[in-house]
């Protein structure tokens, strides 16, 4: 099919096109450029105050958790972990997990997330979803191991992972991708942590993990082990693949030189961060020191949304008033950081910008309503004033998911039901 956008607003890498045309054929995008392009298109669409930007792509995530939404409200992450969370996942059935990640597909369209990357458990659930909704999904099952004594061969979680990537890797003509996953220092032992990390060289994958979240976590390896998570990452082999580590708040300087070393990529967290009382990771170093740095919303559990739009606004603000720099953040590094570094972190090389010869993964936003209004500086509205409600449309590869709070290929009213219904036998 060929689309067409006109009178829009759109975002480029260099520099916004006022009242401009972009034009879509099949999945890709064909045409950006101020003067309306040769040819017939099927479909045209006026997008007058409307602004064009590339999907927003949210890179660690625990989607099925949103079940878990404003459990344990006030308490740090051990104690939320093992007082409200883990009690209640070890509650959740399939079902469970199919409901809470149905909804999770439901926020993230509407707030305009065109790809992320979860980590959570019965991913072939979540993999069923994101192949009939028309999302991009990175994915995985987290391993695990509290035995001291246990190889890799013995680790059941190991066994998951390796039959996810053989059952869904590639799946859904691309869009979805199956990563390695070590769930934690602390949750893992050595040596099915090296067995792991070896796997997924073998197969050409990539890693996600968890890295440096608490300094309870922080210390504690040092204290067991006499090094620093990332130290002992390193050692395992897990970043002898491409890896993103989440939150890396405590992260030292010479863990962020190790990290550039081994390119190593980072994933802000900053909601989740700040509401468990974690901590500031610092950012703005790892950007000096040309660490490549994502957004993710993590779980609703521990955000209480997965509005990604949010994550942007807090991002662009928190680290310039903790160091008292208006600058040292700037609002276009923070976009980046929003879709093309995540989208580069993901490995999809073909999308996260609107240029020519990428893939049409592109939200609109309203730019007609009071807070968005008057558009002198397009960044400063999208990193300071844009909310996630004025997400007005949703294209994945060229096909339209989510317009004026419609969704095309969800059923909204079902999904809500069932979520209700899960939470509520859960917290019976």
């Amino acid at each position: 099919m060929k689309l067409l956008f006109k009178n829009a607003d759109i975002y480029t890498p260099d520099g916004v096109i006022k009242d401009g045309f972009l034009a879509v054929e099949n999945e890709t995008i064909a045409y950006v450029g101020a003067v309306r392009p040769e040819g017939v298109f099927e479909v045209e669409k006026d997008m007058s105050y409307r602004l064009l930007l590339p999907g927003l792509v949210n890179t660690h995530t625990h989607a099925a958790m949103t079940l878990l939404r404003g459990v344990g409200t006030d308490l740090p992450l051990h104690r939320w972990l093992t007082e409200a969370v883990f009690p209640l996942e070890g509650k959740m059935t399939a079902e469970d997990i199919r409901a809470g990640s149905a909804l999770a597909l439901l926020e993230m369209l509407a707030c305009g997330t065109t790809s992320f990357s979860d980590m959570y458990f019965h991913p072939d659930t979540m993999a069923e979803l994101v192949a009939s909704c028309g999302m991009k999904a990175n994915l995985n099952y987290p391993v695990q191991s509290f035995n001291p004594a246990e190889t890799y061969e013995q680790n059941e979680s190991a066994r998951k992972l390796e039959s996810f990537h053989k059952a869904y890797h590639g799946a859904a003509d691309g869009r979805i991708r199956v990563d390695g996953c070590l769930h934690a220092e602390y949750t893992c032992n050595p040596h099915v942590a090296a067995g792991t990390a070896a796997w997924c060289k073998s197969v050409g994958g990539r890693m996600h993990i968890h890295l440096s979240e608490t300094k309870h976590e922080h210390e504690g390896c040092l204290e067991r082990y006499g090094m620093t998570p990332a130290e002992w990452m390193n050692r395992a082999g897990v970043f002898d693949v491409p890896c993103q580590a989440a939150h890396c708040v405590w992260v030292s300087e010479s863990d962020r030189k190790l990290m550039k070393e081994k390119g190593v990529a980072v994933v802000h967290n900053p909601s989740s961060n700040m509401k468990l009382g974690s901590g500031f990771a610092p950012i703005p170093q790892m950007l000096d020191e040309g660490i490549l740095v994502s957004l993710g919303t993590d779980g609703a559990a521990s955000n209480n949304t997965l509005n990604m739009v949010k994550e942007l606004h807090l991002a662009s603000i928190i680290h310039n008033g903790y160091h008292g720099d208006a600058a040292l953040m700037t609002a276009k590094e923070i976009i980046t950081m929003a879709t093309r570094s995540g989208a580069l972190v993901q490995g999809r090389e073909d999308t996260g910008e609107l240029t020519v010869g990428k893939k049409a993964d592109i939200i609109a936003v309203a730019l007609d309503r009071p807070h968005m209004t008057p558009h002198i500086d397009t960044e400063g509205l999208v990193a300071y004033s844009m909310q996630g409600s004025d997400v007005v449309l949703t294209m994945v590869d060229g096909r339209i998911l989510y317009e004026n709070g419609e969704y095309l290929t969800l059923d909204k009213e079902k999904i809500i039901y069932e979520a209700n219904a899960a939470a509520a036998r859960l917290m019976a």
